[in-house]
């Protein structure tokens, strides 16, 4: 619509709006229009009005720099011209807007400005018909109206040239009988009277073969003609989507590439980049509102752990498995095609994976259970809560150098721990869902407590990064108090996925309710920023009463410990946030509650896997012929053997496909015939609805280790 008029320094006020008729496109004929680049004066803010910058239009996109030797590395902002909207102002003045954003924009002159819009006209027209063109699943999608149109009417004009050919040809039949008869009638002659007449005719019937004849080339001629044309189109407009796809690939890379180097400079020589200048040129630093710096993980020190040995003979598990090979990998070449989609349903191949599948690293949760053996046995709830809290926190000290992905597990694929004799647990798992991927987890311990999760894993890539969202609660009751504990986890991020060395950070609120005596605990993870002077991966809460009353302060790492402190008085203090008071506690001397177990030797070449990580996928007698340690690509991967893995997992994944494809079709049926469908049902599993919260969530249904102890396995699918 129409732009106010703005007092203060002047800003184009857009009138006459002239929109210029986009050139038409002949057929799919793309003409290229070389790169088109200049100066343009560009509005930035009322402090410094409108700034040269050196503009230039390429592939669809037009970019702007602050000089043109900057556009080396440095680009300042690009406008993708497909969803652009151009505006033509008076006097040398033009408006892209686009994403939500207007570019107010100059030119020196009346001509050049209708150079400019004519150019950025015809951009806009290619960039949007390339557009329909590409399509971003990677399957063919549809073409658009046009082009349909087109290329049927090319292959109705193929097919009436067919028929010519098909009616020459009986004609050439025809006419080569006829004169082979005439020749013969004209042997039997040979000097009778009437030979002149039959002369005649052959030499009519020869002149008809010929026309024919050169008709049927001509039509064949006509019909290359056609075929070829149109193959040369499609070829041409085939090469340009490919460059422009390459196009596009380089530059995503180029600017993570750019980002980093910005990045390390920012660090090596903060005080050079002061925040006014960052402040000056709006755009520059649009790109990146939440900067994020981070270069090298700091190894954590190692700690050396004391245990106390008991007499109890327990079998020797395994504490090293063969190293991982040195292949190099890059995974963007991979996630580029992924941007935005959800990772469960990318084929990746089992080189960004590790040799554990996702119901082991749920089982992984359990690693630090001597906190819950401890929390069974507090007198008070509140410091049970404590225990309960540093026990949320305990599994994600394992993920800091962890940033390959876990195997999806097959559908009806489990996973059992039996660690009765050492540590007094037993737990079973089971994949209940493979679209989203989802697990239930269930745990009795002999020292007191039961735990129990139904978890969504929801992924998506965004470009820089992958986040990983598990949904669904957590649930852990203490058996002697009764006292029932609900949780959920939080985001893990994945960044660096184009250049640098991968990373890991955690961020989110963990809320822990006591359902039973309505104590609460919420603990705050601090997203990594290069910002901040604080603790990095800081973990801070507060455990509560039901009444509101603050008992313990919680801080500490999730990768190294954390501490609780016992709070004596509390007192409303200043500077708070929003002018709202700051309370100050006074707190006794922090207790350690949980501190993170040291790597075994040689972690770095065995993914990185703790002690008990490393003894997760060891074979092991009596098993379910489903559980994940018999999984063939991921025993391969291990073992080193990475080719061979990544077909097996090829085959293992079409396997389910048709599997899926063969159930939908009998609940097809199912509906047809009016009959009820029951749809997939976990074996170890069923789906309730939890008395406590309403939700809906799959609980075990009991039996695993009764059929383990008759070796009965004659209900489980065959998945591998």
């Amino acid at each position: 619509g129409m732009i106010r008029k703005y007092s203060g320094p002047s800003r184009p006020t857009i009138c006459n709006k002239a929109h210029l008729p986009s050139p038409t496109l002949p057929g799919l004929h793309l003409p290229c229009l070389d790169t088109y680049k200049g100066w343009l004066f560009k509005w930035t803010n009322y402090l410094k009005g409108y700034q040269r910058r050196w503009f230039v239009l390429s592939n669809g996109l037009l970019s702007y720099y602050r000089t043109q030797a900057e556009m080396a590395h440095t680009c300042r902002g690009t406008i993708p011209l497909a969803t652009a909207h151009i505006e033509v102002g008076d006097t040398c003045h033009l408006v892209l807007t686009s994403g939500g954003r207007s570019y107010h924009l100059k030119a020196t002159s009346e001509g050049e400005c209708q150079r400019w819009v004519s150019a950025l006209q015809q951009a806009k027209a290619n960039a949007t018909l390339l557009m329909h063109h590409s399509d971003d699943s990677g399957d063919e999608g549809p073409v658009p109206q046009e082009d349909r149109a087109l290329t049927q009417g090319v292959l109705k004009t193929l097919a009436s040239k067919l028929d010519d050919l098909s009616t020459c040809n009986e004609l050439i039949g025809k006419h080569g009988a006829a004169l082979q008869r005439s020749l013969s009638e004209l042997e039997e002659l040979r000097g009778s009277a009437d030979s002149t007449d039959k002369v005649k005719a052959v030499n009519e019937r020869a002149t008809l073969f010929r026309i024919t004849s050169n008709a049927m080339i001509n039509a064949c001629r006509d019909f290359l003609d056609v075929a070829e044309s149109h193959s040369r189109r499609w070829q041409k407009a085939l090469q340009h989507e490919r460059e422009q796809r390459h196009h596009l690939e380089e530059t995503i890379e180029q600017l993570a590439k750019q980002h980093n180097s910005l990045e390390r400079a920012w660090r090596e020589n903060p005080t050079s980049y002061t925040g006014v200048e960052r402040s000056q040129e709006g755009d520059a630093s649009d790109e990146n509102d939440d900067a994020e710096f981070f270069d090298a993980m700091e190894d954590s020190p190692a700690f050396i752990t004391v245990t106390a040995s008991g007499d109890i003979q327990h079998k020797t598990r395994r504490s090293r498995i063969p190293d991982k090979p040195n292949y190099s990998l890059n995974l963007w070449s991979i996630m580029k095609n992924c941007i935005g989609k959800d990772l469960s349903k990318i084929p990746m191949p089992v080189n960004f994976n590790e040799p554990l599948s996702m119901l082991q690293r749920l089982t992984e949760d359990l690693e630090y259970s001597e906190l819950l053996d401890r929390a069974a046995r507090c007198d008070s709830s509140l410091e049970q809560m404590c225990l309960v809290a540093a026990f949320s926190v305990s599994s994600y000290s394992t993920t800091v150098h962890r940033t390959a992905k876990p195997f999806n597990p097959l559908l009806g694929e489990t996973y059992e721990l039996d660690r009765l004799d050492e540590y007094g647990y037993r737990s079973i798992s089971e994949q209940v869902s493979h679209h989203p991927p989802a697990a239930a987890h269930h745990v009795t311990s002999q020292r007191g407590w039961s735990l129990w999760q139904h978890i969504t894993i929801d992924s998506k890539f965004r470009g820089k990064y992958i986040s990983v969202m598990p949904l669904g609660n957590i649930h852990l009751q203490f058996h002697s108090s009764g006292n029932h504990y609900v949780w959920s986890k939080v985001t893990s991020t994945v960044h660096n996925i184009i250049v640098g060395k991968l990373w890991i950070d955690q961020s989110g609120d963990i809320d822990i309710v006591n359902n039973t005596t309505k104590d609460t605990c919420r603990l705050k993870f601090s997203p990594y920023s290069y910002f901040s002077r604080e603790v990095p991966r800081k973990v801070t809460g507060v455990v509560e009463d039901r009444e509101g009353t603050a008992h313990y302060i919680l801080s500490g790492t999730w990768d190294d410990k954390m501490e609780s402190a016992k709070i004596v008085d509390s007192s409303q203090g200043c500077g708070g946030s929003e002018g709202k008071q700051k309370t100050v506690y006074q707190t006794l001397q922090p207790k350690l509650l949980w501190k993170k177990y040291p790597l075994p030797d040689n972690a770095e070449n065995m993914h990185f896997f703790s002690s008990l990580a490393l003894t997760l996928n060891e074979p092991e007698e009596g098993v379910a012929p489903t559980d994940s340690r018999l999984r063939p690509d991921q025993r391969l991967m291990e073992a080193g053997l990475w080719d061979e893995a990544n077909s097996q997992k090829q085959r293992l994944e079409e396997r389910q496909r048709l599997e899926r494809k063969r159930r939908d079709a009998q609940a097809n049926q199912a509906l047809e015939e009016g009959q009820d469908i029951e749809g997939y049902q976990p074996l170890w599993f069923e789906k309730r609805t939890d008395d406590s919260t309403g939700e809906s969530t799959y609980l075990y249904r009991g039996g695993y280790w009764e059929a383990k102890d008759r070796q009965d396995w004659s209900q489980c699918p065959e998945i591998f």
